[in-house]
């Protein structure tokens, strides 16, 4: 990622200080009654401002939370001291190096509204036996009504179910047109277990 992308997101994670509530799908699944409690450490990529990563807190997990932002970064923390949470959070470019997990470091990784292809592997290493993944991001068919419209950061049909055909466990999938925070955008998003 070049120094005007970092600008690009530090400008935009400093234009608000509203916090956000978490991702609809994640709140979805994690109180959810259709699967047993889960807890540990927890591994949030390309955090933000850490809705997510506070709401895992919240919840009880030790959680490392990483974003190239500086600025959400900075938010991120006053928002979790508010509230007396400790998040170790991690100020990385997830395009230019993958972050160096030990395999096995996470029984969650989350990853919202953020593709990088080549940290998917990465991601289902750093997993325990027995680990959880939550992940949705945009669809291809986003493009057709608004941001992002880069095929890069677009995930084609069946993909991110395709990415979790081996050696893991697919709990609940889905893709189509759904609301996170008000807005309606084309995602797909899986919630799946480690099984190796």
């Amino acid at each position: 990622m070049s120094t005007d992308d970092r600008i690009r997101w530090d400008r935009q994670h400093g234009s608000s200080r509203d916090a956000e509530p978490p991702a609809a799908f994640l709140s979805m699944i994690l109180e959810s009654d259709a699967w047993p409690a889960l807890s540990g450490n927890g591994l949030d990529i390309a955090c933000g401002k850490g809705r997510n990563a506070i709401y895992l807190a919240q919840r009880g997990f030790a959680v490392t939370a990483l974003d190239i932002s500086a600025i959400a970064l900075a938010e991120g923390r006053r928002r979790a001291r508010q509230q007396d949470l400790l998040i170790d959070w991690h100020r990385c470019d997830l395009e230019s190096s993958a972050p160096a997990f030990a395999a096995g470091d996470f029984d969650l990784i989350v990853n919202f509204n953020y593709l990088q292809r080549a940290l998917i592997r990465p991601m289902q290493q750093a997993l325990k036996p027995g680990g959880h993944v939550i992940f949705e991001t945009f669809l291809i068919d986003q493009a057709a009504i608004g941001h992002p419209t880069n095929p890069d950061y677009l995930l084609r049909h069946n993909e991110l179910l395709e990415c979790f055909d081996d050696d893991f466990r697919v709990l609940f999938y889905r893709e189509g047109k759904f609301a996170d925070g008000g807005t309606e955008a084309f995602r797909a998003a899986i919630f799946a277990q480690r099984i190796d």
